[in-house]
């Protein structure tokens, strides 16, 4: 009797990739760890996922899915205050970053593991770095900032300070001046 496709294989491979890869890094873990990780059979993962470089990508969806619904749960008080929407991208990114456990962006590891552009990895980081930039951009014009472009960099280069110093802005209670510089940022950019 033929085995029936499993619907939840999917989800249950870029599962224990998710735990590897965020622990380890993409470059450390194998496909066979994951294959460990799960309790699965080799052709499991292969009709899923043809190579490794198949899973990564999958990997980063999923990240950069968590990430656009953490920050539309942190902007959906202020729909009609794009100041205050980006204000509030920093404060749950700082939050995300001082989180116990929290190793960095999993975007910008990744992203640091497979400089090559030509990389079928690379190209699906940059484009989250794209979007992050765009709605950056797009809140700060229509906050009204004088330089919408200057404001969005600033910004971007908090989150990212935010994401590569997370553990260090939690030990020593740094992030809240983080986010105090984020809304003393915005409020110049805008007034």
């Amino acid at each position: 009797m033929a085995r029936r496709p499993d619907p939840t294989a999917r989800q249950r491979i870029l599962d224990a990739a998710t735990r590897l890869f965020d622990t380890y890094g993409v470059h450390a873990v194998g496909l066979q760890q994951v294959i460990d990780e799960l309790g699965c059979g080799k052709n499991l993962l292969y009709r899923e996922f043809a190579t490794k470089d198949e899973l990564v990508v999958a990997y980063l969806g999923r990240c950069r899915d968590a990430w656009t619904a953490m920050i539309e749960a942190a902007t959906a008080p202020f729909p009609d205050d794009p100041a205050a929407q980006l204000v509030a991208i920093v404060r749950t990114t700082v939050e995300h970053a001082t989180a116990p456990g929290y190793r960095g962006c999993p975007v910008h590891n990744t992203h640091a593991e497979f400089p090559d552009a030509a990389h079928p990895v690379h190209p699906v980081a940059v484009r989250h770095f794209t979007v992050v930039q765009d709605l950056l951009l797009d809140l700060a014009e229509r906050a009204g900032a004088a330089d919408p472009k200057a404001l969005a960099d600033r910004l971007a280069l908090i989150i990212d300070g935010a994401n590569t110093n997370g553990a260090a802005l939690g030990n020593r209670g740094s992030a809240a001046a983080a986010v105090a510089f984020a809304e003393d940022v915005v409020r110049a950019a805008v007034s």
